[in-house]
């Protein structure tokens, strides 16, 4: 059984810096696609940033520049390092594992930008 577990969220005031970490357990994790989402009050989930088994990462446009994502394979953890925050990137932010082509989500962690 896969399971996904985000830890990190909270208030930040703008300009801030938070980083998400998503543990993962039930997988091979060297070999499991690793993303982050996330979905704000009535608009639809979107993707923020993507992270292959191999290292290769995908970002959303709003976000290039600011946000990163890494991996730690020895830890089977997988983070969000989000860094000039704006108030439009309040959301809740969920971890997603692709793993022998099962997609699986963790419950979500809540982001609130605000002063």
């Amino acid at each position: 059984q896969v399971q996904l577990v985000e830890s990190g969220g909270g208030l930040v005031q703008p300009g801030g810096s938070l980083r998400l970490s998503c543990a993962a357990s039930g997988t091979i994790f060297s070999i499991t696609a690793m993303a982050w989402y996330r979905q704000a009050p009535g608009k639809p989930r979107e993707l923020v940033a993507s992270i292959a088994a191999g290292g290769s990462t995908r970002y959303a446009d709003s976000v290039k520049g600011r946000f990163t994502i890494s991996r730690d394979n020895a830890k089977n953890t997988v983070f969000l390092q989000m860094n000039s925050l704006k108030p439009e990137n309040t959301a809740v932010y969920l971890c997603n594992a692709v793993y022998l082509g099962t997609t699986y989500w963790g419950q979500g962690i809540q982001v609130t930008v605000s002063s």
